[in-house]
């Protein structure tokens, strides 16, 4: 067996009873192993690795197969060794799912003018969660998380709130960012009903705007969940790039059906996914792209409905930080950063830093047994490759 090592730390690969043929960073190590006639599991013996998904089979044409330590189909570590065990669901995954399409992690830009005419549509329909599975969501605008709003403060939003005859359930909206009777603006309306929601930006800040209809722990966990981005009226400085990450849970029910109260509802939450932006570990395969040196500015909010998060890019520090209107300030004195933004469900913040050199650089939420679960993804700075 030739192991070849591209990773980062040492690993090995051991068949049970044989010895491991080990191979540190960089490394390419040839060993002898014996497979029996009915093949073999092996995995990597480093501790932590083979929950993290470093298992496979050797199978024998024509053999029977040995029991596969196989991972879970829903991944295993991601971000550079910053997740853990990847999560044990009681849903099957789907081979035959569809593939999960990506949310544009983009800030849009901030509407023109200071009175805007907005409809939002409630759609019910499949999504896929992340690869393999499926679920009956509940979405703003189609999409989860709802589409992003940016405004300023002393701007006048009107929402036309439409809930289509084909829809089964009633639904209502709750803008954190307003000012209103919730008996009046945030009331349910049934399938083919339509509302009226008008309000005034009174306050600078991240929020979150979500289903207020009971049992709103089920409609936020099924998805009906978005951010409003409302500037200074004076506006933000410029910087290079703005990203926008809704951080929030999954709790499966079975494959194209409502998520689970019963799993949302439990006192110890056990999410099976947590994801950035509705889907688990999309920006994996789709790294957000900047320049090495520019400046990076992310609006992140954490709908939940149950987990805290603890937002984290790899390799960077904040030198801003504004949280529900507290703001650590670049060039303050005495040059202090931050290291993550703590975020309870339904606070929000902006976060600013630059990237040092050409790399990658992971973005997790700190609390890796949630991290595992989806909620990582990629900064890729340049090319990626610090060593050119």
């Amino acid at each position: 067996m030739t192991l070849v090592n591209d990773g980062a730390i040492a690993h090995d690969v051991v068949i049970e009873g044989q010895e491991p043929v080990y191979a540190e960073a960089g490394e390419t190590v040839t060993g002898e192993i014996v497979v029996p006639d009915d093949g073999a599991p092996f995995l990597c013996s480093i501790p932590g690795h083979a929950p993290a998904g470093m298992t496979g089979q050797i199978e024998v044409e024509g053999g029977t197969a040995a029991p596969s330590t196989e991972a879970s189909p829903s991944g295993g570590d991601n971000g550079d060794g910053h997740g853990g065990p990847p999560p044990e669901t009681d849903v099957a995954a789907d081979p035959d799912a569809p593939a999960p399409v990506l949310y544009d992690p983009a800030a849009p830009a901030r509407l023109e003018g200071e009175v805007h005419e907005l409809e939002l549509v409630m759609t019910e329909r499949e999504m896929t969660v992340a690869p393999g599975f499926v679920q009956k969501v509940w979405t703003f605008g189609d999409t989860v998380p709802g589409p992003v709003l940016r405004v300023k403060v002393g701007d006048t939003i009107r929402v036309r709130l439409v809930n289509p005859t084909e829809n089964e359930f009633s639904h209502s909206l709750d803008f954190h960012s307003s000012q209103v009777a919730p008996n009046d603006e945030m009331r349910s309306i049934a399938p083919g009903e339509e509302l009226i929601y008008e309000w005034t930006a009174d306050y600078a800040g991240v929020w979150m705007y979500h289903c207020g209809t009971p049992p709103v722990l089920h409609h936020v966990a099924n998805g009906m969940y978005g951010m409003v981005i409302v500037e200074p009226r004076e506006g933000l400085p410029e910087v290079d790039h703005e990203f926008a990450l809704v951080q929030s849970e999954w709790y499966l029910g079975p494959q194209g059906e409502l998520t689970s109260l019963e799993k949302a509802g439990e006192a110890a939450a056990a999410p099976d996914f947590a994801v950035f932006n509705g889907v688990a570990n999309q920006y994996q395969d789709a790294p957000l792209l900047v320049e090495t040196g520019a400046r990076v500015r992310v609006y992140v909010l954490n709908a939940g409905p149950n987990v805290d998060s603890s937002f984290h890019v790899i390799g960077t520090i904040f030198d801003t930080v504004i949280k529900e209107g507290v703001a650590l300030r670049q060039g303050n004195e005495g040059n202090w950063g931050a290291q993550a933004v703590d975020l309870a469900p339904a606070q929000g913040a902006i976060v600013e830093f630059t990237t040092a050199e050409d790399g990658v650089y992971p973005m997790v939420t700190h609390a890796f047994n949630i991290a595992s679960r989806g909620a990582v993804g990629l900064i890729q700075a340049g090319d990626g490759d610090p060593t050119n």
